[in-house]
């Protein structure tokens, strides 16, 4: 391509991090081959060289957002089209490594040149090639695998405030999850919140197989931008080529679309909801929807963090998020609450893959645990209490305790009988209102009888 060996020096504007060059034809080349997406090399006049990215073409102006940012930059500097998108490494020597923004090493290990590449943009998945999820991904949480199941191709967010613990528990699923291969995305992360993701990884002896794609709070904004289309390219790369399991985390994607606001208002675009761009449902479904389960190969699962400003759920982006995504995990003081929670493909394993009782029971603790909460208001406005409230009261203690603190980590099975264990200690019987078949088999009735005795 004619673009790639030739220099164009007529820059025309430099704004924030964005310059806009002025691309005259070339010989009998009367079309500008540039494309939107297209990588650029800017090679200032002492000798410094930055990449950049196309992101407008106005006739013959194009404007290109440097990644490094323009300081130091002049308007005697060049521009080098390359004729293509960025790409990352791809290959099974990338397990185990970190990666910058733009797809570089940053673990102080080799830079995997020699590595093949694989574009970051693809088209969508054919939707005949798509398998209707049907396979659970355990993480020993029990109010995800006994509540809200996270299926294989499910995207789904983490919605939580500044200040919850959502990166830790986030690096826990990781550690947990049933799953072939986690890649990780990290958009804006203070060094403190990498360090933790890294060490995490490495102590639990799952790094060999963890991708990591970090864009850190100092780097350059735009790698913001790239670093969810990283993880995810690779991640489709290992689904479709390999037939793994993959299962990508990102945070935070509040992170993600305040970039997008950023580099959109620098462009001058026209602003909407808060000042987020128009186009931030595209954006967002746009990665979300990579998520899928392939036929005849393997799945790309999504969990995603999406903090929530001012505890806001109808904030732009979570209320966008939850348009796209099949639920959500809500994330407060330190729990996953039942009631906000809700995952929309749980009814695809519930009893299929998992044991005979687990939709009684699931049914069965949300039920009593929702008369806890009655009974709370009640002992609180001071309004005389049955016994069957006092039972309540008791449940609603033990299910905070052993079920929705997010430190809690036990197998489903475990889940299960534990549940049956604590209806065991709250109620009789006769008050489960459950299936009696089950009743006789799993209800363990001399933990009953103790119960009652202490």
């Amino acid at each position: 391509m004619i673009e790639q060996m030739v220099k164009y020096c007529n820059i025309v504007s430099i704004v924030g991090n964005i310059i806009t060059v002025r691309v005259s034809p070339t010989n009998d080349n009367s079309e500008i081959r540039t494309r939107f997406g297209d990588l650029a090399k800017v090679e200032d006049t002492n000798g410094t060289v930055s990449l950049a990215q196309v992101i407008k073409i106005d006739d013959r102006n194009i404007s290109l957002q440097v990644f490094s940012g323009t300081r130091g930059i002049s308007t005697d500097a060049s521009v080098r089209f390359l004729g293509h998108g960025l790409e990352v490494t791809y290959s099974e020597n990338i397990l185990g490594r970190i990666f910058n923004g733009v797809g570089n090493p940053m673990d102080g290990g080799s830079d995997l040149q020699p590595d093949p590449k694989v574009s970051i943009v693809s088209a969508s998945v054919n939707p005949l090639k798509r398998v209707l999820a049907s396979r659970m991904i355990r993480t020993d949480v029990p109010m995800i695998d006994l509540f809200n199941c996270l299926v294989e191709s499910q995207k789904i967010p983490i919605f939580s405030i500044a200040g919850e613990p959502f990166n830790a528990f986030l690096a826990r699923i990781g550690i947990q999850a049933d799953a072939d291969i986690v890649v990780f995305a990290g958009l804006g992360l203070i060094f403190d919140d990498f360090h933790y993701f890294r060490n995490q990884f490495e102590t639990a002896g799952v790094f060999a197989r963890t991708v990591m794609f970090c864009n850190l709070a100092s780097d350059p904004i735009v790698e913001r931008l790239m670093v969810p289309d990283l993880a995810l390219a690779v991640a489709e790369r290992f689904a479709v080529e390999e037939g793994k399991r993959v299962l990508v985390l990102m945070t935070d994607m509040t992170a993600y679309a305040d970039a997008m606001k950023e580099i959109g208002i620098s462009m001058e675009h026209v602003p909407s909801n808060r000042g987020y761009m128009g186009d931030l449902y595209s954006q967002l479904a746009r990665r979300y929807e990579k998520a899928c389960d392939y036929k005849g190969a393997g799945s790309v699962t999504i969990l995603a963090v999406t903090t929530m400003p001012g505890n806001d759920v109808t904030h732009p982006v979570p209320d966008n998020t939850g348009y796209i995504t099949e639920g959500q995990f809500y994330l407060h003081d330190g729990m996953l609450d039942p009631f906000g929670s809700l995952s929309r493909l749980k009814q695809h394993v519930i009893g299929k893959v998992t044991r005979e009782d687990h939709a009684q029971i699931m049914n069965t603790m949300i039920r009593f645990y929702s008369a806890a909460n009655e009974a709370e208001q009640k002992l609180a406005m001071a309004f005389d209490l049955s016994p069957f409230d006092n039972k309540l009261l008791k449940f609603g203690q033990l299910f905070r305790k052993r079920f929705m603190d997010i430190q809690v980590s036990m197998p489903l099975e475990a889940a299960l009988d534990l549940s049956w264990q604590t209806l065991a200690e709250c109620f009789d019987e006769t008050e489960l209102l459950m299936k009696q078949v089950l009743i006789d088999k799993y209800f363990p009735k001399d933990r009953h009888e103790q119960a009652i005795t202490e």
